[in-house]
């Protein structure tokens, strides 16, 4: 007898994309490599290292923004779209890297920022000139509100997510412009269609230049809830509230970006990112990446980075281990069906170092856990992003670092908030700020930006001349020339890592389903694309899972403690596994299936593609 299934509709079926399968290295530029000894890193430092990224196994690069800017946020507030920073280079320069990284079969993405421009961007400048001016409306003017002593105040109670008031009053023209950052990056209303379309002129002017996708910066911020509402008021001590439900996720985000797409987006052949920071709410991250929506490929979500404080906050809070391996759980296993796509990462840009925040970044430990960290990465369904110096175990800066050597404007705008805030307290008393340094030193985004340090020199070799940033005081010992050379260090097991995702598709897709019809029969087949079973989920310090595909598994074993841990291998289904992967490359003791080590890691594959 045959069974007949009918369907009401066709399931989604994934396809094949080269951003996929891609490992994207993110480039912070300035602390990359410097090739001319001014101290800042710039475009043809990163032409000079292409054959390492190459070697390493990276598929795309990924530049924070290089276009011309003050830098009162790193470049994040861009004052010229079509102009390379002098710092990095010149238009001539990208173009000689755009075909250094294509010569190598290597693709490069841009950093789009588009909620905001620096203000001294020409669009501003006309904006603020008069309230009459054709780009007054280009961004997001209001009026004053007054308090019951008729003070002026700002328009809402908003918060910057820098602190401080959201809004900066323009004395020329006697209103206030919303900056959701620093001051100096006013908000684009992205109301007005003229914004949308220089946006758009914008992005295709790069991608016609060869540009092959982007990440787009705070992407979940261009639309903000109508008419601008007071924020409910959650700390009472303060006089500008969290306003992050109003200015994220808002109600016309998604016709934006659906109207990108089908202006700019579905003409060329790229990849898309978007960050998607203060939402963790999986429908509202879905949103922005199922197929059917025609949006974009893939989002950075911030629920795992945000495990240990909130998004905007530096001070660090305790977590623990097994909220992180369900969070993983959950995003690998979260609407494969319909063809959500996982972002993988762990560093980038805004977060402090990997080995510091997950790991244990002492002298025993540190090279075993970041291997382990590697492992964590590479057997997870998505694309994989390393960011600078993350393959080589680069670590936080130490504790004795002062507040100068912090340069990120989010640290001492929260240092002299917090201060003053204490301060009002105490009646203006001295106040004791120390357990904030301890928390920059595990938070901070400055972790994330030290030069690289390329080999044992001074300043570790990012330049000759005297570095914007001071390099990490390890760098002799912590080095890419050390580590190249080593077949047992961090920088080797990423090799190895990467080699072995490429290998085995089991660990980097999620499901597809197939059809097979005939004039009797209409069957559905699943062919599952790197399925993720939890094992041991209660479980505090041991993370193990299967990934599998048709015939083949990949099961990985890990400890997070500097203990020895005993585990089921018969739960695993290890008989007659063979170890594809292993941290611990010299072996000091016997071997035993059932025993992870210290930070031990292992990969383990059955059958065959």
């Amino acid at each position: 007898m045959t069974t007949t299934v009918i369907t009401t509709s066709a399931p989604f079926n994934p396809t094949r994309a080269w951003w996929k399968s891609a490992v994207i290295y993110q480039i912070y530029p300035i602390s990359f490599f410097d090739s001319n000894g001014d101290g800042f890193g710039d475009l043809n430092g990163i032409h000079a290292k292409l054959d390492y990224l190459k070697d390493l196994g990276v598929d795309v690069l990924w530049l924070c923004p290089i276009y011309k800017s003050p830098l009162a946020d790193m470049g994040y507030d861009i004052s010229d779209y079509h102009t390379i920073d002098p710092r990095y280079g010149t238009l001539e320069d990208w173009d000689h890297l755009l075909e250094g990284a294509h010569k190598r079969g290597m693709k490069l993405i841009m950093d789009l920022v588009a909620n905001h421009t620096s203000d001294e961007h020409e669009w501003f400048k006309e904006s603020r000139s008069s309230k009459t001016n054709p780009k007054r409306d280009w961004y997001v003017w209001r009026k004053p509100s007054f308090d019951e002593q008729g003070n002026r105040r700002p328009p809402n109670n908003w918060k910057s997510i820098f602190q401080g008031s959201a809004w900066e009053y323009d004395q020329a023209t006697e209103e206030y412009y919303l900056h959701l950052f620093v001051k100096e990056q006013p908000d684009l209303n992205w109301e007005n269609p003229a914004v949308r379309e220089a946006v758009w002129t914008i992005m295709r002017w790069w991608l016609d230049r060869g540009c092959d996708g982007f990440r787009m910066d705070v992407i979940n911020m261009i639309s903000k809830v109508e008419n601008l509402p007071n924020a409910p008021i959650t700390d009472p001590t303060s006089e500008y509230q969290s306003a992050s439900l109003l200015f994220t996720n808002g109600p016309n985000v998604h016709s934006y970006i659906k109207e990108m797409n089908e202006k700019v987006l579905s003409h060329y052949d790229l990849m898309t990112v978007g960050e998607t920071p203060l939402t963790h709410h999986p429908e509202d991250i879905a949103a922005y990446v199922l197929p059917t929506n025609k949006e974009l490929h893939m989002v950075f979500h911030f629920e795992q980075m945000d495990l240990d404080g909130d998004g905007d906050s530096l001070i660090q809070k305790p977590w623990q281990f097994t909220k992180l391996k369900a969070l993983i759980e959950k995003w690998q296993q979260f609407n494969r069906e319909d063809g959500f796509w996982n972002t993988i990462y762990l560093e980038n840009h805004d977060h402090a170092r990997s080995v510091s925040r997950f790991g244990n970044d002492s002298d025993e430990w540190r090279a075993l856990s970041a291997k382990l960290l590697a492992i964590l990465q590479t057997t997870q369904s998505g694309t994989l992003f390393i960011y600078q110096g993350e393959e080589i175990g680069m670590k936080n800066f130490p504790k004795s670092w002062g507040l100068d050597e912090y340069k990120d404007v989010a640290t001492h705008n929260f240092w002299n908030q917090t201060k003053a805030a204490r301060e009002r307290i105490s009646g203006g008393k001295p106040v004791d700020m120390s357990d904030l340094l301890d928390s920059f030193q595990k938070k901070a985004r400055d972790h994330a930006r030290t030069p690289i340090q390329w080999e044992n020199a001074p300043h570790g070799g990012f330049t000759t001349g005297t570095p914007w940033m001071r390099v990490n005081d390890d760098y002799p010992e912590t080095n890419v020339a050390i580590q190249v050379g080593d077949p047992n260090s961090v920088l080797s097991f990423w090799k190895k890592a990467l080699a072995l995702r490429k290998e085995h598709e089991v660990m980097v897709h999620y499901l597809q389903l197939s059809y097979y019809i005939s004039l009797s029969l209409i069957l559905c087949v699943f062919k599952v694309y790197g399925d993720f079973t939890l094992h041991f989920a209660h479980h505090e310090q041991l993370f193990a899972y299967t990934r599998t595909l048709d015939n083949m598994k990949a099961i990985v074993v890990m400890n997070f403690s500097t203990g020895e841990i005993n585990f089921d291998s018969q739960e695993l289904g290890l008989y007659g596994a063979r170890l594809a992967l292993n941290n611990y490359e010299v072996e000091d003791r016997p071997f035993k299936d059932n025993i992870l080590r210290g930070y031990e890691g292992r990969i383990y594959i059955t059958g065959v593609d």
